[in-house]
Formats: C-alpha cells, structure tokens, sequence
C-alpha cells in the first residue's frame, strides 16, 4: 500500500467502487460515462490498472467481472494526505494547518472541533505518527 499512487482519473473510479463496495464491470462504466466524457474502454483500462496496483480485486461470474476494493478509502486518503504533506509543506503539518486556517472560512464548529483535536494532541490522546 505504502507505494500505491492513484491517479485523479483512477481516483474517480474507486470512488464508484468504494461506495457500491462491489460492483460490475457494467455498472462503473454506465456511471462514469455519466459524469465524465471518457470512452468504456479508458474506464475498462483504469479498472485494469488499479486491479494491476492492488488497489482492486476481482472475480469473474460468467461474463460479468466484478469488482471490490482491496484497499479502504481510509488507507487512500491517508496515503494521499503525506503525499501531499510532503510536497506541498515538505511533511510541516504545522505549516500545513497553518495555511488551510489562514485560507479557509471556518464555522464556529470547525474551530471548536479544532480545539478539542489540539487540546487531545497536546495531552498526548490525540493520534501521532
């Protein structure tokens, strides 16, 4: 997982299949074509690259493939998220906070959800890596 690099084209697609949790082949290809202007045969080939990465499995019931994630959207997000991380604010989350907060309108919600996230991390509950 730690060296899998999703494409935003590639990303689209285990969004489909992250929310059906399994799907065909079909159902993906009807769905995209509704949202984005790509060919069957470009999804067919991202599906085919993702199963390639292990960012998908599948199994195949009579004509039909059939399609899971092999890996979570969780473990994605957060791969993505030290990508970023790292090229964006060269791993400084605190820079990284910093800027989202300058740059973001924030609800009073947001801020106090904020605190109590900084207040955990300063106790020392809050989740390190």
């Amino acid at each position: 997982m730690r060296d899998l690099q999703i494409s935003d084209a590639e990303w689209d697609v285990m969004q489909q299949v992250w929310a059906a949790e399994s799907c065909k082949a079909a159902d993906v290809i009807r769905q995209l074509s509704e949202t984005h202007d790509w060919n069957p045969s470009t999804i067919r080939t991202l599906l085919a690259r993702l199963v390639e990465k292990g960012a998908l499995k599948y199994e195949v019931d009579g004509a039909k493939y059939i399609y899971r994630a092999a890996v979570s959207r969780e473990q994605c997000v957060r791969r993505e998220s030290r990508t970023f991380l790292e090229k964006a604010f060269g791993g400084d989350v605190g820079a990284l906070l910093n800027h989202f907060v300058a740059e973001s309108s924030l609800s009073p919600e947001q801020i106090d959800q904020l605190r109590r996230l900084l207040a955990e991390q300063q106790s020392g509950k809050g989740k390190r890596t």
